[in-house]
């Protein structure tokens, strides 16, 4: 069985994917970077919808770091009780914001490096913010990203690294971050992990369909 699909094929797939999905984009709901880091800390295990219906709330009351940094945690758990891990979410978003105000103005810097050091925030939590918010091309590899890649063949990989590394070869810089938006709606709507609709799927005939253990 192959592995990996070729340059034409690749080619062929993100063509595909950007006319199916031209309208792609991040669905989770915020005004500034700072709404956008925290709400992707808090899209951990849970759905952009959930954290949407908790944020709608929470940053009309709450709308920066500076008045985040001083939310008493048992109300912040309370209002993150419906997304899970909300104890460790609590945490770092108070912590994180509390690290914004002393190092960073309430500011959200601009920069790979200093976000990972943040509570909470990963590698792919940082390019989410890095591309979103700041417009820095990413491919932030989450689990759609990552079990799509590999069972299309746009890469073969095992782990999340690998996969982001391997994509940013297979894919033209300046169409990064588009795609990795047309991954995940991709991932959500047609090849869902359980089940994927590969008879409606439009790559169905180029899909290598490989089985993907979890990352």
């Amino acid at each position: 069985m192959r592995k990996k699909l070729n340059k034409k094929e690749i080619e062929e797939v993100l063509n595909i994917l950007a006319e199916t999905y031209p309208e792609a984009e991040c669905m989770l709901d915020y005004r500034s970077p700072y709404q956008l880091l925290v709400a992707v800390v808090m899209s951990a295990q849970t759905t952009d919808k959930k954290v949407n219906e908790v944020t709608e709330q929470l940053f009309k009351k709450y709308p920066d770091a500076a008045a985040m940094a001083n939310i008493d945690i048992t109300e912040l758990e309370d209002r993150l009780h419906s997304i899970g891990m909300y104890r460790q979410k609590s945490k770092n978003i108070i912590s994180l914001s509390m690290i914004l105000m002393e190092k960073y103005d309430g500011e959200v810097p601009e920069d790979q490096a200093l976000l990972e050091e943040l509570p909470g925030v990963g590698r792919k939590s940082a390019n989410v913010v890095m591309s979103v918010a700041f417009g820095h091309p990413r491919i932030a590899v989450d689990t759609h990203v990552f079990r799509l890649a590999n069972r299309i063949g746009l890469v073969d990989e095992k782990d999340v690294l690998s996969t982001e590394k391997a994509l940013m070869k297979a894919i033209p810089e300046k169409d990064w971050t588009a795609n990795h938006h047309r991954l995940i709606w991709h991932g959500r709507r047609i090849c869902i992990a359980r089940r994927p609709q590969c008879e409606v799927c439009p790559l169905d005939d180029i899909c290598l369909k490989k089985t993907v253990a979890k990352a």
